[in-house]
Parts: structure tokens; C-alpha cells; sequence
């Protein structure tokens, strides 16, 4: 397929569509691409032919005399495909189809949007839309406005791209409000065939895209976007505001792992694996974007604040603790030099208070001289109203000293009157400015985030020897037996061919064996029922621990059998599993839930008969890297009961993330297994080892 650069760089525009009438789409986007000034050919296309705003107007594109790169089409959906016809045969490599009625109303319009896609694959085009609000370019050697969102577009460095087109316009409208340019937008609507991916691959290369916005319903193709975003992000920020969180669909699941997932889960695993940066709300976007358009990303992540009152500047600090940034430790170079100049009763600390009396003088020195420090990477500056200080005035001085050092972030944090945001948005504005310290913190976590996601090695997925075969028998005998669940011991002896540390164990289908198997493991042993047609053991009492002797498992044996025979599921009843009884009091969990659209979902965190109600676990999208292990393990409060706390044996954490590894290359290998617990992964007390004591595994 041809690039985007026929839609986004044209040299020649024809609106298929064109209107007389006023306020419609075909009159509006006519009147925007002449009113903003695009840098090439407007053809009007209107079957009347005639002039339309000053311009001639043709009946057809085929009537056009010049060449044409991009045709914009507003006509009603029926006429849409004709048109493509045409536009193939002008030459035409460029679509922005705006006109609606596609897969967004009914089966009808479904099938239309179908034979769209085909024609433009077929004919070698690129398509934006159906159903979008259109494109445009602010670069000065464009100058392209063909979309209509209320007001013209202003210049600056952010790609974005939306998926709702009535949203895109208004977020494109807040943006201007809020003093922030882009170079170009795409809304991609229905995405027959230009979506996010497209652009983000797109704007790899485009210089004057510096970051990429994205807001999101959904993501087409998980794996291609994932492979994607983690390499454009290395470059240039990428941040998504990505709809619809709820948990749909994970009522329907019955393991741990798959209660716990929810679509949402696995589209905030593959934007964190991709490198993305998710906001949750306009608001935070904005914020977030404001701070990329106007800072450079930190060198490292030790932030100094200074200030004309504590109060803020210990609110600051406390935020800052809280994203896991450090305060930075001012050089004693640097307080002397405060001292210099700054009255006795100011703290050169950092946080630095100059007091409330602080002139612009000071604001100015001791905002050089801080950013001189070489232990600090941020500076946030703290504003309060101060009589015969002017707002602007400091707002001013500290963006002269943002063009004098350009290499460090600076934000500021002005608790002043909302006139104060609304006369900066009159201003070419170079340092991002915040009502609350809270807010600026938030913004500089994002540009830590970034540097940390620049850092971040790109990993790789380990292949290990494994018996696969093994495990494809397994399999094989539980479809030929009508099976979806796999009994205990298929669960544990599918993990056990995949290299995955499974508990000393032996099968047995009478006491007498059990007896026998137990003497063969050592007590203490754990019995485990396994049954073809009950796969949650404790629900119903089919797990004995901490058995010491063979009286006491010829007891409980007898018991179990009672039991179930009460329930009336005993005929379900493979046998029993007679395991190791391993000590060790860490319980975590680790498995997979398989999302209809991201794929296997890996899961680890804190184990255990709680893990649904405690819930401390964390996700990551099949195929896991050895850094995406690593990342795993660590995103859980639990890991620091696994560096060994209270005295107890340090985990082996590299077999943990082998293990997790392991379970990846699994469920890569085979796609039809839909859940996978293993609950609990215990460790050890002897030597920290990652122990899979239960498992289950159910398939497609």
C-alpha cells in the first residue's frame, strides 16, 4: 500500500461533495481548506458543476484537468463506492471518506464498509474513514484543514489521532483553549483501512511529530501494534486515552486468573509493554502532553523545588515520593551560592523557600542556579499571590530561562486567578504552567516514565527445551474424552513437561496406593483429589495438608471418599495425588487468561484461597521478554515478601521469572489453552525455590 503522504501532504485536493448550501459538511470543509490557507489545488466536485465558493466546480473527479492527490468525500454512502471507481481511474491515491452509514448502523452498512476496503486494497489507495471527522496538516508547507471541528487548527508538535470523531473536535478545540498545537490529526473513524497502527508508523519518521496523542475504543491488531508502538515510543512519547474499562466478560470466567482479567487489564498490558503512556481522563492528557510539548526528557529523575511558601513545596515533595522520584540533594556549592543573595530567614534546602516576600530577582537567581546544580534533573517553581509581584511577570522571567537552558524540564505551579491561564493562552508559551503542585508532579512522573521506557532494554523471548509431545498427548486424550478440563494430574504433568518445578509426586487410585506412594514421597504429604468432573479441589474438600503418617492418611482418605460420596460426585473421581509437603509460608500465583482479542494474558502476584479478594496481581500480554518477567514480578506489592522480608529465605527470583517464562512458551505453543492457574506457587523456606503445588489447566 502507498503511504500516507498523498492524504496528509497533498499537492492537489478534490471535495467530492461540495456544497452551495450553507452549513453542511460539503460547504464547511470547502470553506476551511480555503480559509486556513492549503498550499495547493481546491477542486469542488459537485454534479451541478458551476462555482462554489469563488472555485470551479466539476461534475466529476474525471472532469478534474489537473492531477489530484486526495479526494475528500462528503456524498451519501450509496454514491461512495461509484466514487472510488472514479477516483481509481483519475489517479487518485488519497481518501478521507467522511460520509457515514457504514458498520456504525447495521448489517447493511457492515457489508458496504467491506466492499469499500476491498476496492481500496484492490486499487492500491490509502483510505481514511468511513465515518470520520477528517484530516490535517499545520505544517506551513501544507497548510490542510480538511476536517470540521469548530476552530481552525493551531501549529505545534503532537500527531493525533482519534477514533470518535466528534470527540477529536472537541479535544481539538480544548487543545487551542489550553495553548497547545499539533502538526497533524487523522480522526480514522471506522478504520476500514487507517487506524492508530497506521499512523503511529507514519509518524515514525515525521520530524515535526515530536508526540503522538492517541484516544482509542479499541485496537485492531494487538500483536502489530504492540511490535509497533514499543519501537516508535523509543523515539517520541506516545500517550493514549483508551475508552471502555470495564470488566465485561470476566464474570463468565471460573479460574483465578480469568476473575481476575477483564478486557481492560489486557489493553493496559499491551500499552505498558508497548511503551505507551495511559492517561485516564482529558484532563490528565492534556496535562501530560503539555509538559512533552514544552520539556525535554530528564536526564535523570532527582527534582528540586523552589518555592515563596512551605506549604505548597511540602505538598510537592510529598507527591513527588509518592511517583517514586527522588528529591534532589542540593550541592552545598549551590547553597552557598543562595546564601548569597537569598534574606536569612529562606531555607536553601530543598525544598528552597525564598519566602513569601521573594522579588522577581529572586525568582530569576535561584531558579539559575538550581538548574546549574548538577544533582538536579527537574525543577518545579511554586508561585503564591504576593502584593507588588505580578504573576506574569515571574511567569515571564522563568520562560526567558527556559530558552537559556533548554536542556533541563521546568514547570511551574502558579495558585493565582484563572485570569492568569486565560491571559497565557494569548502567549507563545515555552514552560508548562499548573494550578496545583499535585498536577505538576503528575506531569514530570510522566516525562520520568518516558526516560525510564527510553532506558528500558528491549528484552527477548527465550525459548527452552521443553517436551512438548508430552504435553501434545495430554492434550489429544482430553479431547478424546469430550474434555475441556483437565484433571489435576494432566494439569501437573503438562507443566512438569514444560521444565516448570512441580511438587514430588505419585498418582494413585486406591487408599493401598496411596499408602505406598506416600512412604515413596516422605511424609509430611498432601493428598489432592483429581477428578474429571470437579475442578475446584477446596471447595469441596478434596485437599488434605500437612499428613504425617500412614494412619492419618488412611484416615483422611476415608474420609475424602465419604464426603464425596455425600456430594454425590464420586464418580468423577480419577483418584488421588500424594505431593511433597513443601514448607514455606509465601503463597503466590501465576497464570493465564486468554482475551478474545489481546490474546494469552500472563498473571502473577500474591496467592493463595485470598487471591480474589486481596487481588495483588498484575498482568502481561503473551509473549513475556525476560525484561517483561522481570517487570511482572516486580509490579506486585507482594515482591517485597520475595526479597525476603522478616528474616524469611530470599525467593529465587530468577526461577520465578523463568517460571513465568515457561507458562509464556506454553501458551505460545499451544493457543487453545484458554485458562491457567497455578494457585499456589509456593517458595520455599529451605532454599527460596518457586514450587507449582496446584495447577489447572482448561481449553477452548
Amino acid at each position: 500500500m502507498a503511504s500516507l503522504d498523498s492524504i496528509m501532504k497533498p499537492r492537489s485536493i478534490a471535495v467530492v461533495g461540495a456544497s452551495t448550501k450553507p452549513n453542511t459538511i460539503g460547504s464547511d470543509l470547502l470553506k476551511r481548506l480555503i480559509e486556513y490557507g492549503f498550499n495547493g489545488k481546491i477542486y469542488p466536485v459537485n454534479p451541478k458543476g458551476g462555482v462554489i465558493e469563488g472555485l470551479t466546480a466539476y461534475p466529476s473527479v474525471l472532469d478534474i484537468p489537473g492531477d489530484v492527490d486526495l479526494a475528500i468525500i462528503v456524498v451519501k454512502n450509496t454514491f461512495v463506492l461509484s466514487t472510488i471507481d472514479q477516483c481509481h481511474e483519475k489517479g487518485i491515491t488519497g481518501l478521507v471518506v467522511i460520509s457515514a452509514g457504514f458498520k456504525e448502523t447495521d448489517e447493511a452498512g457492515a457489508a458496504l464498509e467491506k466492499e469499500l476496503a476491498a476496492k481500496v486494497k484492490a486499487y492500491g489507495m490509502r483510505c481514511v474513514g468511513p465515518n470520520c471527522l477528517g484530516v490535517v496538516n499545520t505544517d506551513p508547507a501544507v497548510r490542510m484543514d480538511g476536517c470540521f471541528a469548530e476552530s481552525l487548527p493551531q501549529r505545534g508538535d503532537i500527531g493525533f489521532v482519534s477514533q470518535s470523531g466528534a470527540l477529536g473536535g472537541g479535544i481539538l478545540n480544548i487543545l487551542k483553549d489550553l495553548n497547545i498545537g499539533f502538526s497533524q490529526f487523522i480522526s480514522i473513524g471506522n478504520q476500514a483501512d487507517v487506524n492508530a497502527e497506521t499512523a503511529i508508523e507514519y509518524w515514525e519518521n515525521v520530524d515535526d511529530v515530536r508526540q503522538i496523542l492517541l484516544y482509542m475504543e479499541s485496537i485492531q491488531n494487538p500483536a502489530n501494534f504492540r511490535n509497533l508502538a514499543a519501537r516508535v515510543s523509543k523515539k517520541k512519547p506516545i500517550l493514549a486515552l483508551k475508552s471502555g474499562r470495564s470488566a465485561a466478560g470476566a464474570s463468565a470466567a471460573s479460574s483465578h486468573t480469568g476473575s481476575l482479567a477483564g478486557s481492560d487489564r489486557a489493553a493496559d498490558a499491551l500499552l505498558r509493554q508497548s511503551g505507551v503512556i495511559r492517561e485516564f481522563s482529558l484532563e490528565k492528557l492534556f496535562a501530560t502532553a503539555k509538559v512533552f510539548a514544552n520539556c525535554p526528557i530528564p536526564k535523570g529523575n532527582r527534582v528540586a523545588i523552589i518555592t515563596n511558601s512551605g506549604g505548597p513545596g511540602i505538598m510537592a515533595t510529598d507527591a513527588i515520593c509518592e511517583h517514586g522520584m527522588v528529591m534532589a540533594p542540593i550541592t552545598d556549592a549551590t547553597k552557598e551560592e543562595l546564601r548569597t543573595f537569598l534574606p536569612a530567614a529562606a531555607s536553601v534546602k530543598n525544598p528552597v523557600d525564598m519566602i513569601a516576600s521573594a522579588p522577581l530577582e529572586h525568582y530569576r537567581r535561584t531558579t539559575e542556579t538550581i538548574l546549574k546544580d548538577p544533582n538536579v534533573d527537574m525543577v518545579i517553581v511554586i508561585y503564591l499571590p504576593f502584593l507588588g509581584l505580578k504573576d506574569i511577570d515571574v511567569a515571564k522571567e522563568l520562560m526567558r530561562i527556559r530558552a537559556d537552558h533548554p536542556e533541563k524540564p521546568i514547570v511551574g505551579v502558579f495558585m493565582t486567578e484563572n485570569r492568569f491561564f486565560t491571559e497565557l493562552s494569548d502567549m507563545d508559551v515555552t514552560v508548562p504552567f499548573f494550578m496545583y503542585a499535585e498536577q505538576a508532579v503528575d506531569a514530570l512522573a510522566r516525562l520520568d516514565q518516558q526516560r525510564r521506557w527510553i532506558a528500558r532494554p528491549a528484552g527477548a523471548v527465550k525459548t527452552f527445551t521443553v517436551d512438548k509431545s508430552r504435553a501434545e498427548g495430554i492434550f489429544a486424550a482430553a479431547k478424546a474424552d469430550g474434555r475441556s478440563e483437565l484433571t489435576t494430574r494432566e494439569s501437573i504433568d503438562v507443566l512438569d513437561a514444560y521444565g516448570i518445578r512441580v511438587c514430588r509426586a505419585q498418582f494413585a487410585r486406591t487408599e493401598e496406593e496411596a499408602c505406598k506412594a506416600a512412604q515413596a514421597v516422605g511424609f509430611p504429604v498432601v493428598m489432592k483429589m483429581t477428578s474429571k468432573t470437579t475442578s475446584h479441589k477446596t471447595d469441596v474438600g478434596g485437599v488434605r495438608v500437612n499428613i504425617q503418617s500412614v494412619e492419618e492418611l488412611k484416615a483422611q482418605y476415608q474420609d475424602l471418599i465419604a464426603k464425596l460420596k455425600a456430594k454425590g460426585i464420586l464418580e468423577g473421581l480419577e483418584g488421588v495425588i500424594i505431593q511433597e509437603m513443601v514448607k514455606g509460608n509465601r503463597e503466590m500465583v501465576c497464570g493465564v487468561a486468554k482475551d478474545p482479542q489481546y490474546g494469552p494474558m500472563i498473571m502473577f502476584g500474591l496467592g493463595g484461597v485470598f487471591v480474589e479478594v486481596l487481588k495483588d496481581v498484575s498482568f502481561s500480554l503473551a509473549p513475556l521478554t525476560d525484561i517483561d518477567a522481570h517487570d511482572l514480578v516486580r509490579s506486585v506489592k507482594a515482591y517485597k515478601l520475595l526479597e525476603g522480608a522478616r528474616g524469611t529465605t530470599p525467593a529465587d527470583i530468577a526461577k520465578v521469572e523463568e517460571t513465568l517464562q515457561r507458562i509464556s512458551q506454553l501458551v505460545t505453543d499451544f493457543p487453545a489453552i484458554e485458562e491457567l492457574d497455578i494457585n499456589p506457587l509456593m517458595i520455599s523456606e529451605k532454599n527460596g525455590e518457586a514450587i507449582a503445588v496446584d495447577g489447572r489447566i482448561r481449553l477452548a
